[in-house]
């Protein structure tokens, strides 16, 4: 599901940071402080799932470097051996000599995602907000298909350049790989609300059959993630109704 794998970015000369360590896979540990070693002053994590934080437990204790990000939310997918040193916000910037680092709440992946804005620049680093190649899948609760939307437009508030993603090459077209996604999802929104109304009263299993039909069927799995985020979301907006003591939604 990760594509080519992580991406580790390392931003800066004399004082390093590292985004996004990756797997707590000693041979990626041992790439990171080979490359930086002791100049590695800081780690900031995007978010908190298992294929971007684990390292920064290894790299802070080898290093002494400071862990920026934010603490992991309850749920069953996140790396809950992440403990930050800086907790974040919206807008907290790491500023040195050499770069400046401004922190983007983009919630909708998953609440405690972030992504990092290099102001001299102009390159976002997207975490698992944006994948070159791929769309994410939204898994609630902690994911969030309104807030994801929303986080998406929020981007195109800021100056973009590129976008390094966290799986994939960077981006050459910000925002058009934005409006893309936007459009991407409220496609498959309408879809889902066609669905409904061409197959009434249905399941997750029965729906996903019809919302992804342009997907390979060993993806439902993890496309029904995505599907509940929808229905969630047009539940949120009062345009389909739940039974979930039998496990149906309905368009009203």
């Amino acid at each position: 599901m990760t594509g080519p794998g992580t991406n580790t970015y390392l931003l800066g000369g004399e004082k390093v940071a590292v985004l996004d360590p990756g797997p707590a896979i000693p041979a990626h540990v041992d790439a990171i402080l080979d490359a930086a070693g002791d100049r590695i002053h800081w780690v900031v994590c995007t978010h908190t799932h298992p294929d971007h934080s684990p390292a920064a437990q290894a790299v802070a204790r080898a290093t002494g470097a400071e862990v920026i990000g934010a603490v992991p939310p309850e749920d069953d997918h996140q790396d809950k051996t992440f403990k930050p040193t800086i907790d974040l916000h919206h807008d907290h910037v790491l500023a040195t000599d050499e770069f400046t680092l401004r922190a983007v709440h983009t919630p909708g992946h998953v609440g405690n995602h972030y992504c990092f804005f290099l102001e001299e620049e102009g390159m976002l680093f997207a975490g698992d907000h944006i994948m070159n190649g791929s769309t994410v899948v939204i898994i609630p609760p902690s994911g969030d298909m309104k807030a994801y939307i929303e986080s998406l437009q929020l981007l195109l508030d800021y100056p973009l350049r590129q976008i390094a993603p966290g799986h994939g090459d960077v981006i050459e077209d910000p925002a058009a790989a934005v409006e893309w996604l936007v459009q991407h999802r409220l496609g498959r929104e309408g879809k889902v609300v066609d669905g409904l109304r061409s197959s009434g009263r249905c399941s997750l299993d029965t729906l996903v059959k019809v919302v992804y039909d342009d997907v390979d069927t060993s993806l439902h799995k993890m496309a029904k993630l995505s599907l509940s985020a929808h229905l969630i979301k047009l539940r949120e907006e009062a345009r389909v109704r739940e039974y979930p003591e039998d496990g149906v939604w309905e368009l009203l």
